[in-house]
């Protein structure tokens, strides 16, 4: 997986653009600015965005060209992210650390999933967010008629409504809905898509 996302990130424009994604920032802005952890981040569109809007912003990544690239759109910005180069399973915070959580297209193994969500939770303040979107288990068919292909290829590493639920058993659910979307996100996340969109405070 690694190889893939440096190949992918290796290439002079960002995959997925400059811009956060539209659910992410529609819900940042509900909520006070602290810190914030963004897991899977790539080429740190949404990090730089929360940089932007004022927050601490912790951040990690597989990929070194997409912690080169984050870093290198941070300066554009004129601003700071923590970037590690890491997997879930690398990575280490006090319990509590963290007012939020923006999970965005953070497909994880499916044999690591759920393991990985429970984790990230510890790392969450009691009263803080998370902000998720990420392809549902539906978007294969839906995705059908798209020029390039979106998402992993792996079904399993999709989500579905009651896997949410399952994983934040803890959480006071704010908005979770399955629906259709248009995607116009740099190269690889253009056209139709069946996402998951969920936020929740932690208990």
């Amino acid at each position: 997986m690694k190889e893939m996302w440096d190949k992918r990130y290796s290439a002079e424009d960002y995959a997925y653009g400059t811009e956060p994604n539209d659910f992410f920032a529609e819900q940042l802005a509900k909520i006070k600015s602290g810190s914030i952890l963004l897991p899977a981040e790539g080429e740190g569109r949404n990090a730089v965005y929360a940089a932007r809007m004022g927050w601490d912003v912790h951040a990690f990544d597989l990929s070194r060209e997409g912690k080169s690239k984050a870093q290198k759109l941070a300066e554009t910005h004129q601003v700071n992210i923590q970037y590690q180069i890491a997997e879930c399973s690398e990575i280490s915070f006090r319990k509590g650390t963290f007012d939020a959580i923006g999970l965005v297209y953070a497909h994880f193994p499916p044999d690591k999933k759920s393991m990985y969500h429970k984790q990230l939770d510890q790392y969450l303040k009691s009263g803080g967010i998370v902000i998720l979107e990420g392809f549902s288990k539906s978007h294969p068919e839906v995705s059908k008629s798209n020029e390039k292909p979106m998402g992993p290829p792996n079904p399993a590493m999709l989500f579905s409504l009651d896997e949410i639920k399952k994983d934040f058993n803890n959480y006071e659910i704010i908005d979770l809905k399955e629906e259709q979307v248009a995607l116009n996100e740099g190269e690889y996340h253009v056209g139709m898509g069946a996402v998951i969109r969920f936020v929740g405070r932690k208990k």
